[in-house]
């Protein structure tokens, strides 16, 4: 008798079994059927797990999907913090900024990991912007009631408390991502922008990642805060004086009244406009009516201290 022939006859057992009962941990080298299949291809694109973990899974709660789901999310997650620990003296260089601007708030936040391929990684990016909601929630909660400006800046530590939902914190869904990625990776800043009425928030980010839209994410990010300007101009505005920030990276503000220093200028106002070299960022605000009171720039995985 043939192998061929008895591995066919163990299938059709098999198959036999299985239409009288449900499947248990009974396994075979069969083929799954049609409903099992669908089940599978569901946790999958609902976890992005791998095949061969989600079938485990469902295996293991007799084809409960959401059973198998949330243990899949306990299994990664345990995991992380184990891979996290192993990975934690590995460089995390690559990475994400993201920049959310609302109504009279903004954040943007830095998230780090080792490769470029990850931060490409639909999973990472729903990270980043994770970081960011939470950020905003937080920075909302704390400020309610205030009028005036309000500039608040987070490091790693502080990020890894805040709470996504109720029982998981950032550093609960890092471990998360990390187990699901197999990468170390790190939530590096924030900072936080609430400004009163008629004042505006301009951002930029360069290489945006495409496909975002809630968050906008890139290698480079600015946050420009604005008063006056043309009525309906101030999004605009706010976007050159944002790329401005992001190519000529200023570390002080300076005086509408300075005059530049030469080509190692470092104060944003006497620099010459990256988009008009013919003029000043001064000149070009005194013709827009406009004043910039503050800005902010990330660069992803540059060494750089939080300050206020």
């Amino acid at each position: 008798m043939s192998v061929g022939f008895l591995f066919r006859s163990v299938c059709a057992g098999a198959a036999r079994v299985s239409a009288v009962r449900p499947l248990q941990s009974f396994h075979t080298g069969c083929p799954l059927g049609a409903a099992e299949k669908a089940l599978l291809m569901k946790l999958r694109k609902s976890t992005g797990y791998t095949f061969t973990n989600c079938k485990k899974a469902l295996e293991k709660f007799d084809n409960d999907v959401a059973q198998a789901e949330t243990w899949l999310h306990e299994q990664a997650k345990r995991e992380g913090w184990s891979k996290a620990h192993k990975l934690e003296g590995r460089r995390v260089k690559e990475g994400l900024i993201g920049v959310f601007v609302g109504d009279s708030d903004a954040v943007m936040v830095e998230v780090n990991c080792e490769t470029d391929f990850v931060a490409r990684n639909e999973a990472f990016q729903e990270l980043v912007k994770a970081v960011a909601f939470a950020t905003l929630a937080h920075h909302k909660n704390r400020t309610q009631g205030q009028s005036g400006y309000v500039k608040s800046l987070l490091g790693g530590e502080d990020l890894s408390k805040l709470t996504l939902t109720e029982g998981v914190t950032l550093g609960d869904h890092l471990a998360f991502v990390i187990g699901r990625l197999g990468e170390n990776m790190s939530v590096k800043r924030a900072v936080t922008l609430g400004v009163p009425a008629h004042w505006h928030i301009g951002s930029y980010v360069h290489g945006s990642v495409a496909g975002q839209t809630q968050v906008t994410m890139g290698r480079y990010g600015a946050l420009v805060v604005l008063q006056g300007g043309p009525d309906g101009e101030q999004a605009a505005l706010g976007r050159t004086l944002g790329q401005h920030v992001v190519g000529e990276a200023p570390v002080a503000l300076g005086n509408m009244e300075d005059l530049p220093c030469g080509d190692a200028e470092t104060r944003l106002l006497p620099q010459t406009l990256l988009s008009d070299p013919s003029r000043t960022v001064a000149q070009f605000l005194r013709g827009k009516q406009a004043r910039v009171l503050d800005f902010v720039r990330f660069q992803c995985g540059e060494k750089a201290e939080l300050q206020e």
